[in-house]
This record gives structure tokens, C-alpha cells and sequence, in this order.
């Protein structure tokens, strides 16, 4: 775990723990006994602290998460370090994040490679750094500069850590040479300690301006506004107060929901990956896409594809628009370029890799051709048997459908086992959910296959079984369902988007449809219109909308008013809703902000335990992150199950029955629902049987 590597008067010592280098009990047992010994060993005249493998180290051991903490605690090891009498200098390479950050804040210097990156990320996590980071970096950068990265949780590179004087010097050639370099440059010195440091003034404006933002984009969240608390500690206490309040802050935090929450989702991105039934099933090894349809989607997929590396042949119809198609690629890296993502060069390397075509055959070439064009069944069915005709046997085809039957689609093809649906959420090159839907012929190799190619991309791959909507829009459709049932009932839209938004999503269900436009959530009830059950409860307010002409954002105005942009209530669509509820015959009344939370999720609850009794979820937690990754569920709140278990399944089966009774045909309550419910398990229990 430690290794010592004498260079003269110094001692180097290294972290060796892979992948990651996390600061285990055995690191840190590692790190106390080398340090003790190099302290009082008269050969050492200085130390350097660095990092094996890839990384310095990326923080605390995940598999200690939520444990009563093991001897010797980080806090105590990194006072030693801070301790030793003589000069102790960090090398940083690749991460130092978390406890790794704070090693570094211990030292008496810190040199960083160029391509070093460095953070405090538990806000992330519901949490604060425990181990003295939010006492130590106001003393080094100033409180204003403190406030920003521990409360963003953000990562600086090598040049901003440098110009905030969180690093001393970036390495010019060999990190561990010129760490050496500094700390024989040190010796004999006596040791410059952060923790002893007053914290330099701030501006009072920039500090209140630091403390506003702050509180805005916390939206609900604690672990932010407990850093302002800790910061301000700094300000106006000595370290040696200021870090037992971090500490209890820390631990608070720990047993807090919102840090149970968001590190269940933490661990769901990392478990999401494993699929026992792949195991031992090799991907195939593509590099080359085809991407058909290069409207908004189509070209985001593009985007998305070329950003990690492929070569992408984007196809459309006609001339005209595939050219306009390539203005919106281009329009999204010019965009890029401007805002300092990435620069020309890269901009240009990436367009080098697009091919446009209007011609099928030209995708011969590729391992993966996905079809992004209209969501209509017929214009798909005719593509696909083009596509069936065109290419070779073994390339993979996929669609990018919403909604749409795989099965109807894969009967199109020969070869249905090389189908797969990879249903990308808008912007594409942005939203990090990839739903990876299995049809019932979809080979394990395919399926693999879409797997890894969702790791490439950087996205959260959730696999998905086959039914209207697979996981997320069947949800989405279940609980704006609700949302309009409310409507017939007395609640108006702005009331149960103002309620949604203060359990902490992002956008209510309203102001979702009117930014993703009205005439997608006509088309599809046009769609469904004639295999509508009759019993089934329905609200015919969207075609009203539409035949109006109110399609939402991009016609000005929706459920809402748009002028500049801003949103803003319309006292016609409450006299349409009105006048829609009277009409109905159903008894009107006031819904308060905790009802309307209540009736959403419940219904959003009820709807993932029947997804996950039929198999179109695997696992609870693949519900979660679908939701939090793609619908705007609130990431602190943990998703929809996590939620639900957190709540109590009792308490939410009986709001899911009282639903039923009110609703009759058109809810009903799940079977898996009652069973968990009735012998006191949780949604959790079934993850833990899927590891």
C-alpha cells in the first residue's frame, strides 16, 4: 500500500492502492506509520508524497461509505502529516480529490502535473470534506475562492490551481524529479503550515454575491449551505475550533437522507454496468457509425458519437437536409468552440471524421447503423427494410425510437437478433441517459455491445425490456396522467408544477411539455387513440392546446405564456381548465403542495413496481437512475424506489389504494407493490438479490 523510495535527503513516499489509490484503512494506516518514521529518522531531511498508477488518489474507500469509521481516521493522519518537523511536499498527478485534496492541504508545498486535476467533491456526495479541507483552503485561497469549490464540488486543472494558489508550481517535465527538486530545496527550513494561516480578507461583495449563488443553486440541497457555515467558521475561528465543527458536520451530514440518497446513486452508476447474464460476453469492437435522420436528435447522436471518437456517416433523404443537418453539427461545435469546451482544432479534427450521404450504401461500411427519423411506425418499417436489403448481414441497426414496438420493428429485418433500440435523450450529445432496449431476438452479444458502446460514450446505460415507452416515458406518461387528473379535480398547472419543483425537480410536468413542445404529446395520443381503452380515464385538454395552436415554448405559448422567454401563468388556460373540470361533473377542491407530491410519486412509485414485476426493469435502481438522469428527479432525493423505501412502503401503499378507489380501471395498484409492502421489504432488498 506504501512504498518508500529514498533519494538523498529525501524520502519519496508513494500511494499504491489501485485503481484509484482511495484513501483505505490501510492507507492511512500506511501513511501514519511512514511519516512517524520519517520524522525521526535523522537520514530524512525532507518528504514527497506521491501517487502510483494513473491517479494521486480520488478520495475515500466506497465500500467505507456509511460505516462506523476505522483507526486511524483521515483527520488525525493528515494533522500528523501537517505535524512533521520536517518539509512534506505533495505531488498531484491525475485526481486528488476528496481526501486526496486534503493530504495536499496538509503539505508544506504542492506541485501538480500539467494534466493533474484537483477537488472537493463531497458536496456531491451530501457531504463536507472531514478531514480539515474546508478550514484548510480558506487559509490558502481565500474564503471567496473556498465557497466555490467546496460547495460545487468542481474540479480545477492544473492552470486554474496554480492562478488560485491552491498549487505552488506545475511540473514542467518529470512530477516526481522536481518534487524531489523542491523538497531538497526545503530542507532546513522550518515547515510553512496551512492550518496556522490567517484567512485572507475578502471583498464583502464578492464574498455576499459567492454566498447568494450558493444558496440558489442549492435548490433543496444541505451539504451547500453547510459549507457556507464551515467557510464563515474559518473567517472568524482559530483552526484548532474550526475543525471539530467540520468534523461534526461531517458526520451529520453522513447519517443525513439526502447523503443516504445520493450515495445510492453513486453506487447505482457503478452497479447499473454489471448485467450477470453478459458475463463472459465479448462486445464487438466498432469504430465506425451510421446515423440516419439528421434533424435535432439524429445530429446530436452524431455529435455524441464523433465527441468520443467514431467516425460517423450521417445519412438523410434529400440534399437540402443534409446540409442542414451538418449546419446544426457544426452550429453545436461553433458553439462549443465559443464557450471554451473545446477549441478549433479540436472542432475541426471532429468534423474530419463526419461523412454526409444520401446514399443507404454508403452505410455498408459501418458496424452500427441508428435510425433517429420520424416517430412514426410506417416511416420506420420502411427504412428498416431498406436498411435489411442494404447492409451486410452482421451490422448491428438500432433505433432511437421513444415508444414505438422493437418487436413490430425487428420482424422487418432479417436477422432480427442483430436489433437493439438505443434511445437517446435530447440534446443527445448532452443528456447522459442511454436506455438500452432489448427485444425479445436482441443477441447477448448485441446487447453487450450496446453496453460498451454507452461506456464510450460517457453515458448511463440503463437496459430496458420492450413496452410503450420502456422505462422512463411509460413513468413519464403514469404520472402526467395524474397531473391531469388533478386538473379535472380543482388544481391548475402552475400549482402542480410550483409543487413539484419544491419537492426539488427540476421542471414541473407542464413546463416540461411546453419546452419539449405540445404537439409530440398530441401526436402520440393521436397514436394511441384507437386501442384506447374506453374504460381507461382520459383528459383531452393537450388537443385542446393544439388545436389552438398552443404547442408551447416555440409557438410563444402552451400551458403557459412565453414573452422573452420567461414563463408566465395565462388566465386563459385557467378558464379552459376551469371550465374542462366543471364539465366533467367531478367534485372541485383545493389541492395543498403535499397532496399534489404525494399523488405524483405514489403514482410513479406504483408504476416502477409494475415495471420491475414485468421484467422491463431488472432492478430497482435502474428505475432510479433513468429518472433522476433523464427526467429531472431530484438526484438528492435518491429516485423514485430509493424514495419510496426511504418513505415506507406501507405508508405508500395505502395512498396507491386510495388512488385505485378514486381512479377504479384506470390504476391499478401492483402486485409487486402489495407483496414488498405486506412482508415489511423494500425495494432495496430486490437490488441486493441482483448482486
Amino acid at each position: 500500500m506504501i512504498h518508500l523510495h529514498p533519494s538523498g535527503k529525501v524520502t519519496l513516499l508513494e500511494i499504491d492502492n489501485p485503481p484509484v489509490n482511495a484513501t483505505s484503512q490501510a492507507v492511512r494506516q500506511g501513511l501514519l506509520d511512514a511519516i512517524e518514521r520519517l520524522d525521526t529518522d535523522p537520514a530524512v531531511g525532507a518528504i514527497v508524497i506521491a501517487g502510483a498508477g494513473r491517479t494521486f488518489t480520488a478520495g475515500g474507500d466506497i465500500t467505507e461509505f456509511g460505516k462506523p469509521p476505522l483507526l486511524p481516521h483521515l483527520p488525525d493522519v493528515i494533522t500528523r502529516i501537517e505535524a512533521c518537523a520536517k518539509p512534506v511536499v505533495v505531488a498531484w498527478h491525475g485526481t486528488a480529490l476528496g481526501g486526496g485534496c486534503e493530504i495536499g492541504l496538509a503539505a508544506t508545498k504542492r506541485i501538480i502535473a500539467p494534466d493533474g486535476s484537483v477537488g472537493l467533491p463531497e458536496v456531491k456526495l451530501g457531504l463536507m470534506p472531514g478531514a480539515g479541507g474546508t478550514q484548510r483552503l480558506p487559509r490558502l485561497v481565500g474564503p471567496v475562492v473556498a465557497l466555490d469549490l467546496i460547495a460545487s464540488g468542481r474540479m480545477v486543472g492544473a492552470k486554474e490551481a496554480l492562478a488560485l494558489g491552491l498549487v505552488d508550481a506545475i511540473a514542467a517535465g518529470n512530477l516526481r524529479e522536481e518534487a524531489v527538486a523542491l523538497a531538497e530545496s526545503l530542507i532546513g527550513q522550518p515547515p510553512e503550515r496551512v492550518s496556522e494561516r490567517p484567512v485572507p480578507a475578502s471583498d464583502p461583495t464578492a464574498w455576499e454575491a459567492t454566498v447568494a449563488k450558493v444558496k440558489k443553486d442549492a435548490k433543496g440541497r444541505t451539504a451547500p449551505l453547510a459549507a457556507i457555515a464551515l467557510v464563515e467558521t474559518a473567517r472568524a475561528e482559530p483552526f484548532a475550533a474550526g475543525q471539530p465543527k467540520e468534523r461534526a458536520t461531517f458526520f451529520d451530514l453522513m447519517a443525513s437522507p439526502q447523503s443516504k440518497a445520493l450515495r445510492h446513486m453513486f453506487m447505482a452508476e457503478r452497479e447499473v454496468a454489471r448485467v450477470p447474464e453478459l458475463a463472459g460476453i465479448s462486445p464487438r469492437e466498432i469504430n465506425h457509425i451510421g446515423v440516419i435522420g439528421a434533424g435535432t436528435m439524429g445530429s446530436g447522436i452524431a455529435v455524441a458519437f464523433l465527441d468520443a471518437g467514431y467516425r460517423v456517416t450521417l445519412m438523410e433523404a434529400s440534399e437540402a437536409a443534409l446540409q442542414a443537418g451538418l449546419d446544426r453539427v457544426n452550429g453545436l461545435y461553433l458553439r462549443s468552440v465559443k464557450s471554451g469546451r473545446i477549441d478549433e482544432t479540436i472542432r475541426l479534427e471532429r468534423l474530419s471524421r463526419l461523412t454526409p450521404t444520401t446514399e443507404i450504401k454508403a452505410l455498408a461500411e459501418t458496424g452500427l447503423v441508428i435510425e433517429a427519423v420520424f416517430e412514426d411506425m410506417a416511416v420506420k418499417l420502411d427504412l428498416l427494410g431498406r436498411l435489411g436489403a442494404a447492409l451486410p448481414a452482421e451490422t448491428i441497426i438500432a433505433t432511437n425510437t421513444s415508444y414505438l414496438d422493437l418487436e413490430v420493428m425487428a420482424d422487418a429485418l432479417p436477422h432480427p437478433e442483430r436489433f437493439i433500440g438505443l434511445h437517446f435523450f435530447s440534446p443527445a450529445h448532452v443528456m447522459k441517459l442511454l436506455e438500452i432496449v432489448r427485444a425479445r431476438r436482441t443477441a447477448k452479444e448485441v446487447l453487450a455491445t450496446g453496453l460498451a458502446i454507452g461506456k464510450r460514450l460517457k453515458k448511463i446505460a440503463v437496459i430496458a425490456g420492450v413496452c410503450d415507452g420502456f422505462i422512463g416515458n411509460r413513468l413519464l406518461a403514469r404520472y402526467r396522467a395524474q397531473c391531469e387528473f388533478m386538473l379535472e379535480e380543482g388544481a391548475l398547472p402552475q400549482e402542480i408544477d410550483a409543487a413539484l419543483e419544491a419537492f426539488g425537480f427540476a421542471m414541473g410536468p407542464f413546463a416540461v411539455q411546453d419546452l419539449a413542445g405540445l404537439d409530440i404529446a398530441w401526436a402520440r395520443r393521436k397514436r394511441l387513440a384507437a386501442t384506447r381503452n374506453p374504460a381507461e380515464r382520459d383528459v383531452p385538454l393537450v388537443d385542446r392546446l393544439c388545436e389552438a395552436g398552443r404547442f408551447g415554448q416555440k409557438a410563444g405559448k402552451g400551458w403557459y405564456l412565453y414573452a422573452e422567454g420567461k414563463r408566465e401563468v395565462d388566465p386563459e388556460i385557467d378558464a379552459l381548465v376551469r371550465a374542462h373540470a366543471a364539465s366533467t361533473g367531478r367534485a372541485q377542491r383545493s389541492f395543498s403542495a403535499a397532496e399534489i407530491q404525494s399523488r405524483v410519486l405514489t403514482t410513479m412509485i406504483n408504476e416502477g413496481a409494475k415495471i420491475l414485476g414485468e421484467g422491463i426493469a431488472a432492478r430497482p435502481l435502474d428505475i432510479d437512475l433513468v429518472l433522476v438522469n433523464g427526467y429531472g428527479f431530484p438526484n438528492w432525493r435518491g429516485g423514485p424506489m430509493h424514495y419510496a423505501d426511504e418513505t415506507g412502503l406501507a405508508r405508500i401503499l395505502a395512498e396507491a389504494e386510495a388512488i385505485a378507489a378514486r381512479d377504479g380501471a384506470a390504476y391499478a395498484v401492483a402486485r409487486l407493490l402489495r407483496e414488498l409492502a405486506g412482508s415489511g421489504r423494500t425495494f432495496a432488498s430486490l437490488n441486493a438479490s441482483e448482486r
